[in-house]
């Protein structure tokens, strides 16, 4: 009995001393997986730093040739504590109309940006808003932008109207007898409502995000059925040469889509 109460003690120490070497091995596995992904990041950061400096410094041949006329439309979109930072905002927008961006939308979904849009607008000599730009005037500038500013208010207030206008619609199609058929609401038919109630908009060709959230944070989604999305990281951290890389890239991919 003493020596089988021995021999279970002893297997029972033997399976805790297992147990806690599993555990120990585990955890050093954990984190030499840590330190490689920690190392594999900083040796990347170091990389895009270097070649976003090469970029912006013209010294990358690929990235002189940019044309930025096949960027009819551009979307900046930013998280609203970042929003805040109108500093940068107004850098970043300098930033594309010495790239040669004609047209450009900002949005966060606060409307922080809407409401400095007055501060925006006078820091920038060469910048009028969209809804009064002149087609035919924007062409005589080069470096000439025009900017819509927008919220996730705008977005809401577009969709309620659109509903109200396609609910009367039915309404009056259904006193006269109508078809059931005909009375289902299709995606023309938002498009079609939105764009009679003058809050269509122009199609986004590229979104680019700044930001911790890797999502277009609410902007309105009919506006981005062939949209390009990029997360451009915090606006704190922005660069010329990755902002240039970025455009460079939507004007060089092969679109097959008919627009």
């Amino acid at each position: 009995m003493d020596l089988n109460a021995e021999t279970r003690k002893l297997y029972s120490w033997i399976a805790q001393v297992l147990v806690q070497i599993g555990n120990l091995v585990l955890r050093l596995l954990w984190h030499l997986v840590h330190f490689a992904i920690s190392i594999w990041y900083f040796a990347l950061g170091i990389a895009n730093k270097i070649e976003s400096y090469l970029i912006s410094s013209g010294l990358l041949k690929s990235y002189k040739a940019l044309n930025a006329g096949k960027l009819k439309y551009l979307a900046i979109v930013v998280e609203s504590e970042e929003a805040y930072q109108i500093s940068k905002v107004i850098e970043l927008l300098q930033w594309l109309t010495t790239i040669g961006v004609k047209n450009a939308c900002l949005y966060d979904a606060e409307g922080v940006l809407k409401k400095s849009k007055e501060v925006i607008l006078g820091k920038l000599s060469n910048a009028t808003l969209f809804e009064e730009a002149d087609k035919n005037d924007s062409l005589l500038d080069e470096k000439h932008i025009t900017l819509e500013f927008a919220s996730l208010s705008d977005g809401k207030e577009a969709v309620a109207k659109a509903a109200n206008l396609l609910l009367a619609k039915y309404s009056k199609f259904t006193s006269f007898g109508g078809d059931q058929e005909e009375q289902t609401f299709t995606e023309a038919h938002l498009t079609e409502a939105l764009g009679t109630i003058g809050c269509q908009g122009p199609e986004i060709d590229l979104l680019l995000v700044y930001g911790p959230e890797r999502c277009h944070l609410g902007f309105p989604a009919w506006r981005l059925r062939y949209t390009e999305i990029l997360h451009m990281g915090p606006l704190n951290s922005m660069s010329y040469g990755f902002l240039i890389k970025a455009i460079h890239k939507f004007t060089t991919v092969r679109q097959n889509y008919g627009k």
